[in-house]
């Protein structure tokens, strides 16, 4: 299983899942791309598919390669962009307002040091143990959606290693100085362009921007905004 073939991959479509959602063809994933006449199985025993397996440890290398960019984006799943694309998604979405705070004492702790471990990531928050594993990753699930943290490598702290997460101000930080360069027009002209054959991805971000325009307004009427506001049901 090929790095530079996935990541043609990726280049070719603008974004793509790790894996598919119940094997289907849609939204574009890796495994559809890499393995389009196999269906797969989740399961990771010895009679398991070994591609299962080879691909979840190329996830991890195409997260620290540079070349493509990690998040858990696409309804909170494992999502990798172009660069190309990334750039004037950072332009779109990559915005502060109404975060909540523990979003924001996240962003900032990665911002001081990136990456980091779930686990430093845990202490740093203040966010450890069982009680506030929901807090964390509610706390999380806005920055994934606005580009503003992404997922880069993975550091071994016991069973099973653990995804770092880093600010992509700092580990991409060529990217975020270009999305500020181009105007609202000019990035959704270029997204529309890339995801023009990709119409599920076009379709989530379309749904983003338009829960952030609410929270710009929300923004300007009211003195705090909480997580429930962040997303519709």
């Amino acid at each position: 299983m090929k790095l530079s073939k996935a990541i043609e991959a990726i280049n070719q479509h603008g974004a793509l899942l790790v894996f598919p959602i119940q094997n289907q063809k849609e939204p574009l994933s890796l495994w559809g791309e890499l393995f389009p006449k196999s269906q797969m199985r989740w399961e990771w025993d010895d009679s398991g598919d070994s591609r299962v397996a080879n691909l979840w440890h190329l996830r991890e290398e195409l997260s620290r390669s540079r070349k493509v960019v990690y998040s858990k984006w696409y309804r909170g799943r494992a999502t990798f962009f172009s660069r190309e694309l990334f750039v004037p998604l950072l332009t779109l979405l990559a915005k502060i307002q109404g975060l909540p705070k523990e979003s924001l004492f996240i962003l900032q702790t990665l911002e001081e040091e990136s990456p980091v471990s779930t686990k430093v990531l845990k202490r740093k928050a203040k966010l450890q143990g069982q009680a506030l594993e929901g807090t964390y990753h509610r706390a999380l699930k806005p920055l994934w959606i606005r580009g503003l943290i992404v997922g880069y490598g993975e550091v071994d702290e016991g069973a099973f290693p653990s995804l770092a997460v880093g600010s992509t101000q700092l580990l991409f930080e060529d990217l975020w100085v270009e999305s500020q360069s181009l105007s609202f027009n000019e990035a959704i002209n270029r997204v529309e362009t890339l995801l023009k054959t990709n119409l599920l991805y076009l379709k989530e971000l379309q749904k983003q921007l338009k829960l952030l325009g609410e929270i710009k307004a929300k923004v300007k009427g009211k003195k705090v905004i909480r997580g429930k506001d962040l997303y519709l049901e």
